[in-house]
């Protein structure tokens, strides 16, 4: 039989009986245990101004847009890379070549591409940014406009008609992304 701990107070016949209470010894102490992880499901805010905000400010879509761009655009480069790397090797070369040339293939990629993400992401967050403090309004024409004209301005040196095509794949994928995102919003809480 396994040894119970019982309050000092309760009597040995209660122990046989039905009214059997395992003994908890830190019932009196001020501890938090029961609301240790109870967590707020909305945001708590410092200021009460940045409750009203619905959206980043620029600061932190500046970051978000540069940073998801660099790290899809270094992880899409470095897979070209690897396939590049394993192309070019060679039957006679040894283990340490090829690791080296699909290393060196994953790594130039991925920088190249990763880097000409990010300033996708960082134009588009700086005009989509500056879209919303010129209208005074937050709403989709911001978001296509803005990715309209980072196509526009990222092809500009190529020339009218490469700039007029990259504008119409920007603003289309942004619009089409802003739509993907309001029909997700239908089924996951997001």
């Amino acid at each position: 039989m396994a040894y119970q701990h019982r309050a000092p107070n309760q009597a040995e016949d209660d122990i046989a009986g039905s009214n059997r209470r395992l003994y908890n010894p830190y019932q009196d102490l001020n501890l938090p245990t029961r609301t240790l992880y109870n967590l707020p499901a909305s945001p708590e805010f410092l200021f009460q101004e940045e409750s009203l905000a619905q959206r980043r400010s620029w600061g932190e879509n500046l970051t978000y847009y540069t940073g998801i761009g660099y790290l899809a655009g270094a992880t899409a480069g470095a897979a070209k890379g690897f396939f590049t790397g394993v192309k070019a090797i060679e039957p006679s070369d040894t283990t340490k070549l090829r690791v080296n040339r699909i290393l060196n293939g994953s790594g130039h990629a991925g920088r190249v591409y990763g880097n000409r993400c990010g300033v996708v992401g960082l134009m588009y967050a700086g005009l989509e940014s500056g879209m919303v403090a010129v209208r005074d309004a937050d709403d989709v024409v911001n978001s296509v406009a803005a990715g309209l004209a980072t196509g526009a301005l990222y092809k500009a040196a190529s020339g009218l008609r490469s700039a007029a095509v990259a504008g119409a794949i920007g603003g289309a994928a942004v619009g089409a992304a802003v739509a993907g995102k309001q029909a997700l919003k239908r089924f996951v809480p997001i």
